[in-house]
């Protein structure tokens, strides 16, 4: 094994089964130290920590060493729920007992060891990158994002504020969360993120704050959950706006005392994070009708960062279209596209209501189906969604298409006297880009 492989320390009370830990942990994916109760701690933090008692529990537990913020499990040498109860109470993450338990430990162990990569990860990366290279990646010069923007780093470098990212879907919450980690004196430290609508609800909570083995059918193993996970560093809730009720009461007392349960856990542990929320939805409105609680969101909202839509971001859409054109087509090994003045023009005249993100799917569409080093204004088509109709047709544009071509003729007719025969306002007011209006002009009228 490498020495640069994550340590995995054990300190020996008992030496019972210590011959099978070096394999054990090597196949884990780290390497093993030893050390007994009185030694010093080592010089490199571990990964998780093996505490080996042998037939000497009692003693074990009188005389635990410091054992730090890692990850720690209780050797005993039989069954014993009164030991192992004490262990936890303790802080280990789980009592085992060898050779019973080999499997459950390596399946922890290869666990602890991929995140003690994750953190070696994360501060290479902040060392190298610098302390604002997060925000380098939010391309854009409009007073709409740099102000918001500038916010962002001004409440970045304080290290516990809490802050709520709010704007549509695709603006750009979860790059912009990242930059404020990254430039963060947390940096060195993970950055875990979870979507709250992307998990049943009926797993969210382990997947929060872990749970112990034997929680439920199929808990085999004790884990730790994103809150322990992300111990020193940021917890990104994205989508929290579709965080059950039941669990948004578990949250907040996680946040107000910094100590979380696991689920079928009878101790608190001690969790030191910075957590960054972030919703497309009004939580006010939400708490109005009573489906967000409002103590959880006052404690959320103390500062907080809404991020403009594409569409009020002026000049921004021509130069996200341009470095993400030169992104793919280096992606895709393919030389950068010139874009003409026709197919700015018909970027300029869609909605964009998946925002940033639609723009990218867009241009990677575009590149593929173009010829190298063009992109074509026909293979646009931007469709549009129900819910973008729905707003469009608030805001007094037709929703398109309609069924029948007369009425479809009679519409755009109407829009373009309304727009004394310019085709790219129509479209525009219609919802729709100016190449997709002229193809429904060539289809109804022959």
């Amino acid at each position: 094994m490498a020495e640069s492989a994550p340590i995995v320390e054990a300190v020996v009370i008992s030496d019972s089964f210590h011959g099978s830990l070096t394999d054990l942990v090597k196949e884990a994916g780290g390497r093993l130290s030893t050390r007994t109760a009185e030694g010093g701690a080592p010089a490199e933090i571990p990964a998780a920590v093996i505490v080996m008692a042998g037939g000497r529990e009692g003693e074990a537990l009188a005389q635990l060493p410091t054992l730090g913020n890692a990850p720690w499990y209780f050797i005993g040498s039989m069954p014993d729920h009164r030991i192992a109860a004490a262990a936890v109470r303790a802080g280990a993450s789980d009592y085992l007992v060898l050779p019973e338990d080999l499997d459950v430990l390596r399946r922890s162990l290869e666990r602890d060891i991929r995140t003690a990569r994750a953190r070696v990860d994360a501060a290479e990366f902040a060392a190298k990158e610098g302390a604002h290279a997060g925000f380098a990646a939010m391309v854009g010069r409009s007073p709409e994002l740099t102000a918001v923007l500038a916010q962002a780093k001004r409440v970045a470098g304080h290290r516990d504020v809490t802050i709520l990212l709010g704007g549509e879907t695709g603006t750009g919450k979860e790059l912009l969360a990242r930059a404020i980690h990254y430039a963060s004196p947390r940096a060195a430290e993970p950055f875990v993120e979870v979507n709250c609508a992307a998990i049943p609800a009926n797993l969210l909570e382990s997947e929060l704050f872990g749970h112990e083995r034997g929680a439920f059918t199929g808990a085999v193993a004790a884990k730790p959950g994103l809150f322990e996970q992300a111990h020193g560093g940021t917890l990104f809730l994205d989508e929290i706006g579709h965080m059950p009720m039941e669990l948004q009461a578990k949250l907040l007392r996680a946040l107000e005392s910094r100590e979380i349960r696991r689920v079928g856990g009878t101790s608190t542990k001690k969790v030191d994070i910075r957590l960054l929320a972030a919703t497309h939805i009004d939580l006010a409105v939400a708490v109005r009708e009573q489906a967000f609680r409002e103590d959880l969101y006052y404690r959320l909202n103390v500062v907080r960062l809404v991020l403009p839509p594409l569409r009020d971001r002026g000049s921004d859409l021509e130069l996200l279209a341009e470095t993400f054109a030169t992104e793919l087509a280096g992606r895709y090994g393919l030389p950068v596209p010139v874009s003409s003045t026709e197919f700015r023009e018909a970027l300029g005249t869609h909605h964009w209501p998946g925002n940033v993100r639609e723009l990218r799917n867009a241009l990677e569409r575009v590149l593929v189906l173009s010829k190298p080093g063009t992109l074509d204004v026909s293979v646009l088509d931007f469709g549009t969604a129900p819910a973008a109709a729905d707003r469009h047709a608030a805001n007094g544009a037709l929703p398109f298409p309609a069924d029948l071509a007369a009425i479809t003729r009679a519409a755009v007719d109407a829009m373009l006297d309304l727009c004394d025969g310019n085709k790219s306002a129509a479209a525009r007011r219609l919802g729709i880009s100016r190449p997709r209006l002229q193809r429904v002009l060539d289809q109804v009228d022959n």
